[in-house]
């Protein structure tokens, strides 16, 4: 999100209360939407909404820009990577600042799947300009992640007992990653139960060592590279849109 509709000499107060105005808000509820507004994107507490915009930081002018978006309670917002740039602190404030917005649709386009997940609604999913799927996160996993990712790390001298192992709870499991020790591998979920892999894995400590393993369900992230290499012509230009 370009922040070039901010005034450094305004203070992020006088920029509400302008734009404000321009969606004809007036007096004091003007005046009680800017208070909220700048609670809302954590820029009320001290006096920091006074300070003039061109002291603030990168991340204060980008939750700062958000507040201006959504003043007035507008039916459409269009966001394009509104969190990017910003540390783990700020792009929380500024995710927790679209969760008020209850009577607007906001049409997000973002590369991260974690700022997808926690604030889409529903999800589209574009290659080349395509939209290849759509659907809510929970569906959208059951549709195209129907694996669980297991993942494990031993000694390099151990990487073929590993495969056996593997093979040995899942024969159709499927390497997706390979390093140094670590490998990754995608298990279909009907072939195999949470608790033989657990078994197997203990038995497996006895006769080599394993310096760590892991099982986790499929991520947003998982669905995302699926569906963008699945499609034809694939170059690595995909994004995801919220449609509240």
């Amino acid at each position: 999100m370009s922040t070039s509709l901010l005034w450094e000499t305004l203070t992020g107060r006088e920029h509400l209360l302008f734009y404000g105005r321009l969606k004809n808000l007036k007096g004091s509820n003007l005046k009680k939407v800017v208070e909220e507004s700048l609670k809302n994107v954590n820029l009320f507490n001290g006096g920091v909404g006074d300070k003039p915009a061109g002291k603030y930081s990168g991340g204060m002018k980008r939750r700062l820009s958000v507040a201006i978006s959504l003043i007035g309670n507008p039916k459409v917002v269009y966001m394009d990577e509104p969190s990017t740039g910003l540390d783990p602190a700020s792009r929380m404030n500024l995710w927790d600042s679209h969760q008020t917005c209850e009577k607007t649709a906001i049409i997000l386009t973002t590369h991260s799947m974690e700022e997808a997940e926690f604030l889409c609604d529903r999800l589209g999913i574009f290659v080349d300009g395509r939209l290849q799927c759509i659907g809510n996160p929970k569906e959208l996993k059951r549709r195209y992640g129907g694996s669980y990712v297991f993942t494990m790390t031993t000694a390099s001298e151990h990487e073929q007992d590993m495969e056996l192992l593997v093979q040995d709870f899942c024969p159709n499991a499927k390497k997706i990653y390979h390093i140094a020790g670590t490998k990754i591998f995608e298990i279909p979920k009907e072939e195999v139960r949470i608790s033989k892999v657990f078994q197997a894995v203990e038995k497996a400590k006895s006769r080599f060592k394993v310096f760590a393993w892991g099982l986790a369900d499929t991520t947003l992230e998982d669905v995302f590279i699926k569906v963008a290499r699945s499609a034809q012509n694939f170059r690595g230009c995909c994004s995801i849109m919220n449609l509240k």
